[in-house]
């Protein structure tokens, strides 16, 4: 059944994944253009799959294709609205593009839907921090500002 399959699809879910983690590795070697290459096979063989577009506008922001990283993530956002890196990919971008309206909304969303764990807590802190800066609010885990004790409150 196997022959069949391959036969009519030419692709295999197996091979989606050795794309994408051809596209990883290569990502990881600096080789940017070879890596949107795999991703795009990837890509061909689960068209619409979120993490491989996410990695597609990574890649794309890597080499300056900006306004590529942009359509790229807006369109995962729009088809998947909980894809928290998608928001937070945008978000950036949009920001780093002095469209700080337009990132608000991509950072809240990003933080409402934030992966938990070691390696996301730097950018649940970055995303924090950039948004109250945007937004003039105080940010909830910054407690440089706060006081002590109530006596340093009353006086």
């Amino acid at each position: 059944m196997a022959w069949w399959q391959h036969f009519f699809n030419k692709y295999t879910n197996e091979d989606r994944t050795l794309y994408y983690e051809e596209g990883l590795a290569l990502v990881e070697e600096d080789k940017l253009h070879e890596a949107l290459t795999s991703f795009r096979l990837a890509l061909k063989q689960t068209p619409g799959d979120e993490v491989i577009l996410q990695q597609i506008a990574i890649v794309y922001t890597k080499i300056g294709m900006t306004d590529e990283a942009i359509k790229t993530y807006r369109h995962v956002v729009k088809k998947h609205p909980q894809a928290a890196g998608a928001h937070y990919g945008l978000a950036f971008l949009l920001v780093r593009s002095g469209e700080d309206a337009e990132a608000i909304p991509h950072l809240r969303a990003f933080l409402e839907n934030a992966p938990v764990g070691q390696e996301a807590a730097e950018h649940v802190s970055h995303a924090r921090e950039t948004l109250a800066s945007l937004t003039g609010e105080r940010d909830p885990s910054d407690t440089s500002s706060q006081s002590g004790t109530i006596q340093d409150e009353l006086f």
